[in-house]
């Protein structure tokens, strides 16, 4: 991620950001031209002004002067509209922008692989949807036409100047020069402090989200104290480099105007001897240079305020462009899942696989759920292998179960089969067929899966359950949860299954969580489901129901089965024993009992599983 307060490509990234307007490029470029006539109306107002004073002191014919003044009153007028009109335009196309902005960051976030956020920090990722968002949208909103108009008032006041007098417009050049001079130096200044400001706000979104995900574990042990000195120490970095970069930023205000002061004050004397000298037409001209001076040095104030905004709005908006064009989840699979039994109730009679040929027509294959791994190779960084040399395989109605400690790889198989990472070298075949072959969404479709973390997401126990197979009806949903046995206590609820669920599901039980995640199993009831420690973080009491509602979604399915407690793994037909990523031992429960290894000694409590 890019920190930096200054784009690296400023033309690209300005290129790629013009191109989200899309079919509205051309009111885009209205917006440009009523802010053009907006700086002409003002610029030549101030013109028009003195021609008006000159004409009514050397000529009494006051119709004439009306003519002028309404002439006047129609520049300004005419002004305003513009200036409201490019407003109006401005703030409809940003947001037109931002939406389509936010929606491609949203749509790109769910195809990325799982290795990116596995490398990245969830707080950095939230900065792109926040803070890049909200500094751009302020950009389109306000600076982007103000920028233009500043540019096109310092042009135009500089032209003014000179028709009105060349000496004259020499003392206002010089003075720019030096304000130029000054903003360019203390811009610089600037990018440093912008720099740390920028990387300080990733690290308090990353400080932010992570006290709050573990805050029961920071109550638990105590540590408040300590986590608001860590945050205090990010905070205080934060506070400095913004300090030095909003001094600098704001040290233009009080430089520009000073100068502006003195510099009114010579034009005034000069142009009054310049009026008494004859080398001058008139008061009028006079009024008109003394106006287009005061005006000449607000461009600044504004173009400075501006830049910087649209310059930090571009360095976000390049990080936003940088996270989009990371590589998304690569899926080159040709097998798809498709119908081909409407009216079967059951799921592998309903499914099965398609495989394209050369002649047109596809190969069907039944869909089982048979899982077989054959060598396969695995490590999350390369020469580090997790699972060195892995082959077992699982028929239809199997259930497999996997044990051993933490860190032995077990997860990583079930990671593998969902193909959330991809192999280093043997194959993983599904149903005889290759999963690298496989469409994700068809593979993933096939698989139900319950894991140690349950995820609820904000919104009604039925939409929570109904999460694997959104057109699902209510009575299909009630139906399922009876077969996850968490019908009896979702109606004991004040809603029901009309309940709404917050916070990742914690107004309920952790028990009461699994359940639901089970509900969701039942639900969609594919041929292959995988249990990841379904029942290590709830109490007997719970266990027990939920080894019941397992027992029931499991008839008639593949099962592969993670798990510490050895009660949920006794009747699988093989267990497999993981120990640095190879598998040492397998068979029944009897055989591995017969064996007296290492499960004999987990079994009879003579080892832990750490």
């Amino acid at each position: 991620m890019n920190k930096t307060s200054m784009p690296k490509n400023f033309f690209k990234t300005f290129a790629r950001l013009i191109n989200y307007f899309g079919k509205k490029k051309y009111l885009l470029l209205l917006v440009i031209l009523l802010v053009i006539y907006t700086s002409f109306a003002n610029i030549y107002g101030v013109y028009y002004l003195g021609t008006i004073i000159d004409t009514a002191i050397k000529n009494e014919n006051m119709n004439e002067l009306i003519i002028d003044v309404f002439t006047l009153i129609g520049i300004y007028g005419a002004g305003v509209f513009c200036d409201f009109s490019y407003t109006q335009i401005m703030v409809r196309l940003s947001q037109d922008v931002l939406y389509n902005l936010r929606a491609d960051l949203s749509r790109h976030t769910q195809d990325l692989p799982l290795t990116y956020f596995d490398k990245h920090n969830h707080g950095e990722i939230m900065t792109y949807f926040t803070n890049d968002v909200d500094t751009l949208i302020n950009a389109l909103n306000d600076s982007f036409a103000n920028i233009i108009l500043s540019f096109c008032n310092i042009i135009g006041t500089i032209i003014l100047l000179f028709v009105i007098n060349v000496y004259l417009a020499l003392i206002v050049i010089v003075f720019m020069a030096f304000i130029a001079s000054f903003i360019i130096w203390n811009t610089r200044k600037c990018r440093k402090y912008f720099t740390a400001q920028q990387a300080a706000i990733g690290n308090i979104n990353s400080k932010v989200e992570e006290d709050i995900l573990g805050v029961k574990v920071i109550k638990a042990f105590n540590h408040e104290e300590e986590s608001y000195e860590s945050f205090d120490d990010v905070n205080k970095r934060w506070l400095k480099a913004s300090t030095s970069s909003f001094f600098h930023t704001q040290l233009n205000i009080p430089v520009i105007v000073t100068a502006s002061y003195i510099e009114f004050a010579v034009a005034c004397l000069i142009g009054i001897l310049f009026l008494v000298n004859n080398w001058i037409l008139g008061i009028g001209t006079l009024t008109s240079y003394i106006v287009a001076v005061r005006q000449s040095t607000q461009p600044f104030n504004f173009f400075t305020q501006h830049i910087n905004t649209i310059l930090t709005a571009l360095a976000g908006s390049e990080r936003i462009f940088d996270y989009l064009d990371v590589k998304e989840e690569e899926d080159n699979g040709i097998v798809t899942l498709i119908k081909v039994n409407d009216n079967s109730t059951n799921y592998t009679d309903r499914y099965a696989w398609s495989i394209p040929n050369k002649n047109g027509e596809p190969t069907i294959v039944p869909l089982k759920g048979e899982i077989v791994f054959n060598h396969v190779k695995f490590g999350y960084v390369p020469n580090k292998p997790v699972l060195n040399d892995i082959s077992f395989y699982a028929k239809h109605g199997q259930k497999i179960a996997f044990v051993g400690s933490t860190g032995a790889g077990k997860t990583t198989i079930i990671s593998l089969i969902n193909r959330f990472y991809n192999i280093e070298s043997g194959e993983i075949l599904y149903d005889g067929i290759n999963v690298k072959d496989m469409k994700l969404e068809s593979l993933r479709r096939s698989i139900s899966m319950v894991t140690q973390d349950t995820h609820l997401f904000t919104g009604t126990i039925y939409d929570n359950i109904r999460y694997s197979r959104l057109h699902s009806t209510n009575e299909e949903v009630i139906k399922a949860s009876k077969i996850a046995n968490c019908d009896s206590f979702i109606r004991m609820l004040p809603q029901g299954y009309d309940t709404m669920l917050y916070d990742d599901g914690h107004n309920l039980s952790e028990g009461q969580r699994q359940l639901i995640a089970l509900a969701r199993a039942a639900l969609s009831m594919p041929p292959l489901l995988i249990l990841d420690e379904a029942t290590s973080n709830i109490d007997t009491r719970s266990e027990k129901l939920v080894q019941a509602s397992m027992d029931k979604l499991m008839i008639g399915r593949t099962v592969l089965v993670i798990a510490h407690r050895l009660s949920t793994v006794r009747n699988s037909e093989a267990i497999l024993y993981l120990e640095n990523g190879k598998i040492i031992e397998r068979g029944s429960n009897d055989d591995l009992l017969k064996l007296k290894g290492k499960y004999y000694a987990l079994y009879n409590g003579k080892t832990e599983l750490q």
